[in-house]
């Protein structure tokens, strides 16, 4: 008799166990409840400008981009920094040929 009380007692403290969870799931509003409306205003708010939108001091000298660009067309820097075998239609490709209209040069978005 006394171990048919004592697995019903361990029976009934297991099963507890998963009624807290259930217990604590209210359908009601509780304190812990925030404000909706607001919370959907925040989130729906634009902020249309980036802070740093109305810095005008932009970093940089012109007379040193100039050259920069001008640097990157002359045909004395070999391409302007094209690193293959044909960068304009005056240079040799690696059979000793002339490069021509195969070079970086004559496509579009090639070297120059």
């Amino acid at each position: 008799m006394h171990w048919r009380l004592f697995s019903i007692a361990v029976i009934a403290v297991l099963i507890s166990g998963c009624a807290a969870d259930y217990i604590n799931n209210y359908d009601t509003v509780t304190l812990a409840a925030g404000d909706a409306n607001r919370t959907n205003s925040l989130l729906q708010t634009v902020d249309p400008f980036n802070p740093n939108s109305n810095n005008t001091h932009i970093e940089g000298d012109g007379q040193r981009t100039a050259a920069v660009i001008q640097q990157y067309k002359s045909p004395a820097s070999a391409g302007g920094g094209y690193s293959g075998n044909c960068p304009t239609d005056n240079s040799m490709a690696a059979d000793g040929s002339h490069c021509g209209k195969r070079s970086a040069e004559s496509r579009p978005g090639g070297a120059m």
